[in-house]
């Protein structure tokens, strides 16, 4: 099925329930304490298959995909939600087409829609990054195909991507091997206590220490804050503990735009030079200037594109002015991710090396639907560590019914333990759950116990 599966989207419902976390959770200049998340539902006619519904869940979360000063967190919400019905009213009824043959036909005209909203690129593409999951799952649900099935027989219909011509994306996509383990890649927030044995009352970690006893990591993030002497001191005092707690153990840097100006970004990579070498620095300068002019000359660590990653060409706009890595989220979208690893894969194959990578990284991901699909996705890019802190700031399902939270810990008995919490041993994720029919679900979601979209601003 090398041209895909068309189908018609006939209804998007967008429900949303608060999330409180657990820990605070400081990036960059902002503290999350508490945001909605995202639930969207599709009922989609699958050409040759009937109709089915397909599910997605996503984190509102603001401050990320907006930093401007000028717009309040709940202004923030009310962009992503406004993003969400822009979607639903450019996909449902709108004539046949390929889950992924839609995602393109609306692409340009939905982000010319936020952008003259005044929305920023990622907020813009929010709803369609949510309700595409959506889409794939009804898929899925429809033709009794894993998401990793579908995605390597192309059933969402990938095909001619302008800077990629001739890809063979259906022999590509059959290539893929997706990975069946995961390695945690463990956050350490600016606010995060570090050398103590501190356990909540939830008998959950709080610190760093306690993190790593529980869940035997060897992979980790490091936030940073824009002060490279700050910044410095407080990595060598986690570089200290991970050198006492792990031994062998790898790092990333993440910083979350703070550096804006190119002297101090210097500062901070002229002393990273006397530490353990991360394996990449992501995001370190705004989203507005990382393209204006080339990123310092830097042999310490690549520089990994995150928030500037806002539409489908940043990454080969990146890539001129020396960016050589870009994040995967699923909350920027699977088509993107997808696009992105085969830049990789062409630009070093025509480099002759391995210059050009992705990672991937978390925005909170919660227990069930969000935290399953991007696991997913991750799992079918091959890579082999992402960044997982949604089971350490966030507390679980959360205010999830019972009845729900022990659906999803029956269909995925490898992934949450007898509390419904994500399981993580020696360090790893075990998502062989994930390959059952579906994008990445196999439980329901109590949606009588959600709300309207209308009332996501009043959950922060």
């Amino acid at each position: 099925m090398a041209n895909g599966v068309k189908l018609i989207v006939r209804s998007v419902d967008a429900r949303v329930r608060p999330v409180h976390l657990r820990l605070p959770f400081r990036f960059g200049a902002n503290t999350l304490t508490a945001c909605p998340q995202l639930f969207v539902r599709v009922a989609a006619e699958i050409e040759g298959h009937g109709r089915a519904d397909g599910f997605a869940a996503e984190l509102m979360v603001p401050k990320w995909f907006d930093k401007r000063a000028e717009f309040t967190p709940r202004d923030n919400v009310a962009h992503l939600a406004r993003a969400v019905t822009n979607v639903a009213d450019a996909y449902v009824n709108d004539t046949p087409a390929t889950s992924f043959g839609l995602f393109a036909r609306h692409r340009e005209a939905l982000a010319a829609v936020g952008a003259g909203a005044g929305l920023t690129e990622l907020s813009a593409t929010f709803g369609q990054a949510v309700v595409d999951r959506a889409v794939i799952d009804a898929l899925c649900r429809a033709t009794n195909q894993s998401f990793f099935d579908a995605a390597k027989r192309n059933l969402v219909g990938i095909a001619a991507v302008d800077d990629l011509p001739g890809w063979d994306w259906s022999a590509w996509l059959a290539a893929l091997q997706p990975l069946r383990r995961i390695e945690a890649r463990h956050t350490v927030g600016l606010l995060d206590e570090l050398d103590s044995m501190r356990i909540g009352v939830d008998g959950l970690p709080i610190s760093l220490r306690a993190a790593i006893q529980r869940y035997g990591h060897r992979s980790f993030k490091i936030k940073l804050g824009g002060d490279p002497a700050a910044d410095l001191t407080r990595l060598r005092a986690v570089l200290a503990v991970l050198a006492a707690q792990v031994g062998a153990f790898r790092y990333t840097l993440d910083g979350n735009e703070q550096y804006e100006d190119r002297a101090t970004l210097a500062e901070l990579l002229r002393g990273l030079k006397a530490l353990p070498a991360p394996l990449y620095l992501e995001q370190p300068v705004p989203r507005e200037l990382s393209f204006d002019t080339a990123l310092p000359s830097n042999t310490i660590a690549p520089f990994l594109m995150d928030e500037a990653d806002g539409t489908l060409d940043a990454f080969p706009r990146g890539r001129a002015v020396g960016w050589t890595g870009v994040s995967s989220k699923a909350c920027k979208g699977v088509y993107k991710s997808l696009i992105n690893r085969a830049r990789c894969e062409l630009w070093n194959a025509q480099a002759g090396g391995s210059r050009y990578f992705m990672s991937a990284e978390d925005l909170t991901c919660q227990a069930g639907l969000a935290l399953q699909q991007d696991l997913a996705l991750v799992a079918l890019l091959g890579i082999t560590h992402g960044e997982r802190n949604g089971h350490h700031y966030g507390d679980g399902f959360g205010e999830a019914p019972a009845a729900e939270q022990a659906a999803f810990r029956r269909a995925h008995t490898g992934l949450y333990d007898d509390e419904a919490r994500l399981r993580i041993a020696d360090g790893a994720i075990n998502i062989d759950s994930l390959f059952a029919p579906g994008y990445a679900h196999s439980a329901a979601i109590d949606w009588a116990a959600t709300q309207p979209l209308a009332t996501a601003t009043e959950l922060l």
